[in-house]
C-alpha cells in the first residue's frame, strides 16, 4: 500500500511539473481556476500549493541540469 501511495504521489508530481514545463515554455496555462472547483479556501490552497510544487521540481530540474555536463543549452 505505501508503494502504491509512493507512486500515485510521484505520478501527480510528474504531471504538476510537465504542467509548469508547458507553461514556461508555450505560455499556455491550465484553465484551472480554483475559483471555479470550490468555494473552499482550503481547496484553493492545496491547488495553489500543487501547481507551486510542479514550478518548484520545474526550477530545481533546470538548475541541475544547467549545471551538469552531460546537458547543453542550445538556441
Amino acid at each position: 500500500m505505501f508503494g502504491r501511495l509512493t507512486h500515485y504521489a510521484f505520478d501527480a508530481v510528474l504531471l504538476s511539473a510537465f504542467l509548469a514545463g508547458v507553461k514556461r515554455s508555450t505560455g499556455l496555462t491550465p484553465s484551472l481556476n480554483s475559483e471555479q472547483i470550490s468555494d473552499n479556501k482550503e481547496v484553493k490552497r492545496w491547488i495553489d500549493n500543487y501547481l507551486g510544487v510542479g514550478e518548484w521540481v520545474m526550477d530545481q530540474s533546470v538548475a541541475v541540469m544547467g549545471s551538469s555536463s552531460w546537458f547543453e543549452r542550445r538556441r
